[in-house]
């Protein structure tokens, strides 16, 4: 309770003791009673209950969070130029009076969730975009009273000015802004290019208005329901031919993976092959050349001294008709044919 409302409770009362007091004055009066006493109470109630009225009147205590506009019908112009702030102030008794304005930052939000909105039902802002598409908007506007243009603010909107200004020309800029993109840019890549937009046409026009625009809020973006049904069958198609890319990309691994493991089944063959071509050949070179070697220590008596060699070893005497000879040239004797 500020000193204002004090001092008018007790003014009150003190009118409250003076009423009582009239009225005994006339029960004592009509019982030809003295009413000395009473009259001089009487007076003193009266003049202090005046008294305490006119200052109670004229002391006026903004609060904290308040703006005060005074209203007075002296001079010409109906308003005192400069506004009250917050503190103890004196105005004129019966002659001015105080409209409070909000300090504090306020919110104006438009939503088609009930109750959640200033305004009772689906409240969103209904848009049609560049393409043609219907979008529902759920924003709130958040905004404060300039503490310097307060005055002309109440010579302009009174106290209308939330409904008749910030409702009216927020919806309106949201509306024209929107239907400048299509639905896809609203949704995704220009959603935050678009709100910073309205903020700025928002900010600019706030001014004019003796206000200040505080944020802007863009809540939610909803779609029709057609639309809102063509969106999800597109997205369901766009996933069936990520899973089916996604198919396709698996089984071109696996044939490369098939392909890498027969290519190195194959090297391994080509490289055992190799191998196995040059052990013989390397075979080959080596009783080449020991052939070589051999026949190189070959004499006519080394042959025939194997050759008996190889012969049964329990043979003792060789018949051989008469006039033959042996297989093998003795040595010395002519060779077979001479």
């Amino acid at each position: 309770m500020n000193i204002s409302s004090l001092l008018q409770g007790i003014a009150s009362f003190a009118w409250i003791g003076f009423i009582g007091i009239l009225i005994a004055i006339s029960v004592r009066a009509s019982r030809k009673q003295s009413v000395g006493g009473l009259s001089t109470a009487a007076i003193v109630l009266v003049v202090a209950a005046l008294l305490l009225t006119t200052i109670g009147a004229g002391i006026v205590f903004i609060e904290p969070d308040e703006l005060g506009v005074v209203v007075t019908v002296l001079g010409s112009g109906g308003i005192r130029p400069d506004p009250l702030d917050s503190g103890l102030h004196w105005i004129v008794p019966f002659a001015e009076r105080v409209e409070r304005y909000p300090k504090v930052n306020q919110t104006y939000t438009m939503s088609s969730v009930v109750d959640e909105g200033e305004a009772n039902g689906d409240d969103s802002i209904q848009v049609r975009t560049k393409d043609g598409q219907q979008v529902y908007i759920d924003a709130s506007v958040i905004y404060a009273v300039d503490p310097i243009k307060v005055v002309q603010l109440y010579s302009t909107w009174r106290f209308s000015y939330e409904d008749q200004f910030v409702r009216t020309q927020a919806r309106g800029i949201i509306r024209d802004v929107a239907s400048q993109y299509g639905v896809e840019e609203i949704v995704s890549t220009k959603r935050a290019e678009m709100e910073q937009l309205i903020t700025e046409r928002m900010l600019a026009i706030f001014e004019t208005n003796n206000l200040v625009l505080r944020d802007f809020v863009l809540r939610n973006i909803r779609f029709s329901d057609e639309y809102a049904a063509a969106v999800e069958q597109k997205q369901i198609a766009e996933q069936q031919a990520q899973q089916a890319k996604f198919v396709v990309e698996q089984r071109k691994q696996e044939a490369e993976q098939a392909r890498q493991v027969a290519q190195g089944s194959a090297d391994a063959a080509v490289i055992a092959a190799k191998g196995e071509a040059e052990a013989l050949l390397i075979q080959a070179q080596a009783q080449a050349e020991a052939n070589q070697v051999i026949a190189r220590s070959l004499t006519p008596e080394l042959v025939q001294y194997q050759y008996v060699q190889k012969l049964s070893p329990n043979v003792q005497t060789i018949f051989i008709p008469s006039g033959n000879q042996f297989i093998l040239p003795l040595p010395g004797s002519p060779a077979i044919g001479q």
